[in-house]
């Protein structure tokens, strides 16, 4: 007995939706597919962007901005936030000021990475405990997971406007058919499923960094903490397996995907409680948030999850 369809593509997914819902879905997949979702990216980025500053932001003030430094993030990620509004409206924003502040705040991740590397060198032991180090010292993975947003700038700044999906979105199709191969034409045309599956397997083996060391440090109090960290390698390896089969990427990316998306909401849930459940709870809300479990974390997986799922709706590459 089969238990799922020969066909589990996108397209064919759409199909098996009733009728009179069908439509909607089939809109929102062309536009994916064909690169024409350049606003709708661009108000996540300015959401995520967002999420992201008020995540470092108060991550560094536990670290009492002891170092100049620890303020490019939060600030980069304001003018990101600023930028990527400002491309809802505005074309020239979205291949301008989106795409270089972008760029920009993923350089600051990479320096950053660097900065937190440097941290767990400089405690104690250094590199010769690197489980102690790496659990107590500044969280390692975290500047390269604050680039998620920045990652998802420079690719909405190269999409087309909603606007043009059509005989304008072919027409782009055409040219880019016949001319010289080029990763800018493919995300232009909704082409970039392998590159985004290697993104999303980084992303999730970082984020299944970050979950372990910060739940080794509450001790695995909850046998729930275990999802995340078990969930990583699985979403890893189906967006890896995804580069290479197709068939992969019809069938264990998305069910990991959206296995990860659930999973992020769940933790998040519980994060939140455990902020209220500190001492003051709601009466302390500034203080709790800082110095409870981070609220933000758990969404960050969930991106990862989106991110596989992304790649699932996307076409591959000509090559």
């Amino acid at each position: 007995m089969r238990l799922l369809p020969t066909d589990t593509s996108p397209r064919a997914v759409v199909q098996t939706i009733p009728s009179p819902l069908r439509p909607p879905f089939v809109i929102v997949l062309r536009h994916l597919q064909h690169g024409t979702f350049q606003r709708t990216l661009s108000l996540m980025v300015a959401t995520s962007s967002a999420v992201s500053a008020m995540e470092v932001g108060y991550e560094h003030y536990r670290g009492s901005y002891s170092n100049p430094v620890m303020y490019t993030p939060v600030l980069l990620s304001g003018a990101l936030t600023v930028a990527s509004l400002a491309a809802v409206f505005s074309r020239r924003a979205a291949q301008t000021w989106m795409r270089y502040l972008s760029f920009l705040t993923l350089a600051d991740g990479v320096v950053g990475f660097g900065f937190h590397i440097r941290g767990v060198a400089r405690k104690p032991g250094g590199w010769r405990m690197p489980v102690v180090n790496i659990v107590m010292g500044p969280p390692l993975f975290a500047p390269l997971l604050f680039g998620t947003a920045a990652y998802l700038g420079v690719i909405a700044s190269y999409l087309q406007r909603e606007e043009e999906e059509g005989i304008l979105a072919a027409t782009v199709a055409a040219v880019s058919d016949v001319k010289q191969l080029d990763w800018r034409d493919d995300i232009r045309t909704g082409r970039f499923q392998k590159h985004l599956c290697v993104v999303c397997a980084i992303g999730t083996l970082c984020c299944g960094g970050e979950s372990w060391y910060s739940h080794y440090k509450d001790n695995f109090k909850y046998g729930v903490q275990w999802s995340p960290v078990l969930l990583a390698p699985v979403l890893a390896g189906s967006a890896l397996g995804a580069v290479k089969s197709e068939r992969c990427a019809n069938t264990f990316l998305p069910l990991a995907s959206a296995a990860a998306m659930m999973n992020g909401l769940i933790g998040t849930g519980y994060h939140i409680r455990g902020i209220l459940r500190r001492p003051g709870g709601r009466k302390k809300p500034l203080y709790n948030t800082l110095y409870g479990p981070p609220i933000f974390a758990p969404m960050l997986f969930a991106a990862a999850g989106m991110l596989g799922m992304m790649a699932y709706l996307m076409r591959r590459e000509r090559r």
